[in-house]
């Protein structure tokens, strides 16, 4: 019999034991950590995959626009002149940009405007509650 394996027949002397375990606790850490890093690489190279994918298509879809946008003026010169068909769809795509600007700018506004009952208002209010300062609520 080999003293690595397990038997429970065998007999050791409980020093023995412990003195293994340090270096079982060490094999059993190795061992988690080359599992956590196996999955974490596969799950790594699935996202980076999945990442390229989403690229690729917006690259695709940015060009499908451009064709879209060539269409409309297309469609457009079957009725009107070439570069009327070209200002009107021009003009339309600036619009279309500015009105996603202005609601940006808005977003934006209302994603940094101060929130008097927030987080800062809290912490001060528990600074304040510390130095024995105001008036604190022990709910």
């Amino acid at each position: 019999m080999t003293s690595s394996g397990f038997n429970p027949k065998s007999k050791r002397p409980l020093l023995a034991l412990i003195g293994e375990l340090p270096g079982q606790i060490s094999a059993l850490v190795k061992a988690e950590l080359d599992a956590f890093k196996a999955e974490f690489a596969t799950k790594a190279k699935n996202f980076g995959v999945g990442a390229a994918l989403f690229i690729v298509a917006g690259a695709i879809l940015f060009f499908a626009l451009g064709v879209f946008v060539a269409l409309a003026v297309i469609a457009l010169a079957l009725v009107l002149p070439l570069w009327l068909a070209t200002l009107i769809v021009a003009v339309a795509l600036v619009l279309l940009a500015g009105i996603l600007v202005l609601i940006g700018v808005n977003r934006v506004k209302a994603a940094t405007k101060p929130d008097p009952e927030g987080v800062h208002a809290s912490i001060r209010h528990d600074a304040d509650a510390f130095k024995g300062v105001g008036e604190y609520d022990t709910k």
